[in-house]
């Protein structure tokens, strides 16, 4: 693992703000919400719920959350990275830290409002981490586990997943709050697919008359082939390639004005990729 002291250290403070946003959000939303917000968190919640009313007594949320992050810990370390997984570690400590000494705040007692601006916040959490390569631990080392071997966007999977916990909740504590529930997870997953696109895909198709210039480009971009199909303009029968590649969301941008570089008279269609199959591209996570 190398370290870099200027980059490395961007990444910590911006972990130290997301564990702290993570924690207040914990404390302030879902707590008084009496909400659920599904993965290691909310199995942590419905634990402590769980065993402060059937058991009246009170366990730390950093004990309980830390145990359950232990074997997610070991699929980061041993199949995603070390340097993604050290972080995730930082960042699972912290925000279980803060939620024990971090005081809540009630912004307001409506159960909808807490469920939406709780799951943006949520979400905005997690694509913050993710976007300096880390996670908030719990089901997101799964997500991109499977994200990164089955080359899909799983994040989708694990709201899924989640129902079981809502389930759980329902029967033991009322069908109102895992209903709301489901509303808070499904806000954070929407913002989480709209901040992060790592593992959403674009397919771009490029009209122009310098195909292996604009192939060499692309790959220069993002390391991705490109497939060169010949064609023929309708209007004046001139020909014309056609070049074909698919490309992560999050390299889209990045690509298009590489092409539009290499020539500025390429007509470009861009489509969403709903699913791949084959070899992809992944640039490995540290």
């Amino acid at each position: 693992m190398k370290f870099s002291l200027k980059e490395d250290g961007k990444r910590v403070i911006v972990i130290c703000i997301a564990a702290f946003l993570m924690a207040l959000n914990i404390k302030s939303f879902v707590r008084t919400g009496g909400l659920y917000p599904g993965g290691a968190t909310g199995l942590t919640i419905l634990i402590q719920r769980v065993v402060q009313i059937f058991g009246n007594v009170e366990i730390p949320y950093s004990l309980v959350n830390l145990l359950l992050n232990s074997v997610p810990v070991y699929i980061g370390f041993r199949f995603i990275g070390k340097k993604f997984t050290l972080y995730s570690c930082l960042m699972i400590v912290l925000s279980s830290v803060f939620v024990d000494i971090v005081p809540g705040y009630t912004i307001t007692y409506d159960t909808l409002l807490i469920s939406i601006f709780g799951g943006l916040i949520n979400g905005f959490v997690i694509s913050v981490c993710l976007l300096v390569n880390a996670t908030t631990g719990g089901t997101d080392f799964i997500a991109i586990y499977l994200s990164e071997k089955k080359g899909v966007d799983s994040f989708n999977i694990i709201l899924a997943l989640n129902v079981v916990i809502l389930a759980a909740a329902g029967l033991l504590f009322g069908w109102d709050k895992a209903l709301y529930s489901i509303i808070f997870q499904y806000t954070s997953t929407q913002v989480l697919h709209t901040l992060y696109k790592k593992y959403q895909q674009q397919t771009l198709f490029v009209v122009t008359n310098k195909a292996q210039e604009i192939s060499e480009a692309i790959s220069r971009e993002c390391n991705h082939g490109a497939t060169i199909l010949e064609g023929e303009g309708s209007y004046g029968h001139c020909e014309r390639h056609v070049v074909y590649s698919v490309v992560s969301s999050a390299e889209s941008k990045r690509v298009i004005h590489a092409v539009k570089q290499t020539d500025p008279k390429a007509f470009v269609n861009v489509i969403r990729t709903e699913q791949l199959s084959g070899r992809f591209y992944q640039k490995p996570t540290e």
